[in-house]
């Protein structure tokens, strides 16, 4: 046996040292032929890797294969937990219909009771932004809808969640909205919740301040903030964002609308006031004043003799 394994060792120990030999000329072969810079080299190379890349597929194909494996199980789970979440807040979703459904109705038996008469829905114009301000001091688009379709100074511009600002410039086929981010823009609000009302007052940044808030103790980050109708500037209920507490301690509104991206603006068709011409209506008729005549009362007073006796009260003389 120990013989055996001499001879092993003496024909294994020529062949390994003329294969690693071999190795290792070719892949200085190799080397050299990679690194040589001539155009004739640079086609032979071209021509071995275009004859023994695409033999290599096969060799590729169970690492490709359990790389796609792979990803199709991670994709898979991703739908998974997407799906659940989509399954958790359908089912909120409707739980918060239900409510919904019951405000809606419980809201429709108070205004019956109470004999409500509500404005027909508001219509609108649809118009594109053309272009914005350019101006840090200045907050302001264009829109490509003028007078030519109606629109009309001081109208309500929304996008598709809340409302951007009014109209403050009109032209034949254009129209400036002014934002609500502006220094120039005041709008009555109502904070829904506390019931109270202020005024939304722009600084040129992207929260707005409440200003002119009767109690601000009342009034909690997170409130809805809306229109409040006052004054006939912007109709009511319309929404315009929450409220939000900076760190300087103030109240702000964080606006629902994006301003980042503003593409398409809706014109809110806003009836004008009635204006009441006949004040006999609400004030009683002037009566012309009734000047009732003096009567000076004259008293005459009787002479008094020297006595100071008067007549009247002068003794008789019973004896004659």
């Amino acid at each position: 046996m120990a013989r055996d394994r001499k001879q092993d060792e003496d024909y294994i120990g020529p062949v390994r040292r003329l294969l690693v030999s071999v190795l290792v000329l070719l892949f200085l072969g190799i080397f050299l032929v990679w690194r040589i810079d001539s155009p004739r080299v640079e086609r032979f190379r071209a021509d071995v890797i275009d004859t023994v890349v695409p033999s290599f597929d096969w060799a590729m194909a169970p690492v490709t294969g359990m790389a796609n494996l792979i990803s199709d199980f991670q994709s898979y789970q991703r739908i998974a937990e997407q799906n659940q979440r989509l399954r958790d807040e359908l089912q909120q979703m409707r739980a918060w219909r239900e409510a919904a459904l019951l405000k809606d109705e419980e809201n429709a038996r108070l205004l019956d009771l109470n004999n409500v008469q509500l404005d027909p829905n508001l219509t609108y114009i649809t118009g594109v932004v053309t272009a914005d301000s350019g101006s840090p001091f200045r907050q302001s688009v264009l829109l490509n809808v003028g007078s030519s379709d109606g629109i009309l100074d001081g109208w309500a511009a929304m996008d598709g969640i809340g409302l951007v600002g009014r109209i403050s410039g009109v032209g034949a086929n254009s129209a400036r909205v002014l934002l609500l981010t502006d220094t120039t823009s005041r709008i009555p609000v109502l904070i829904q919740g506390s019931g109270q009302r202020a005024i939304l007052a722009g600084d040129n940044t992207a929260y707005p301040l409440i200003e002119f808030l009767e109690d601000s103790d009342q009034v909690r980050p997170g409130d809805r903030v809306v229109s409040s109708g006052d004054g006939g500037v912007f109709p009511a209920d319309l929404l315009i964002g929450q409220v939000a507490l900076t760190t300087d301690r103030r109240l702000r509104v964080r606006l629902s609308s994006d301003y980042e991206r503003l593409e398409f603006l809706r014109v809110l068709r806003a009836r004008p006031p009635e204006t009441i011409s006949d004040a006999g209506a609400l004030i009683a008729p002037e009566t012309p004043p009734v000047f009732i005549p003096v009567v000076e009362e004259t008293i005459e007073v009787p002479n008094r003799d020297t006595s100071g006796i008067t007549p009247q009260a002068r003794p008789e003389n019973n004896d004659g």
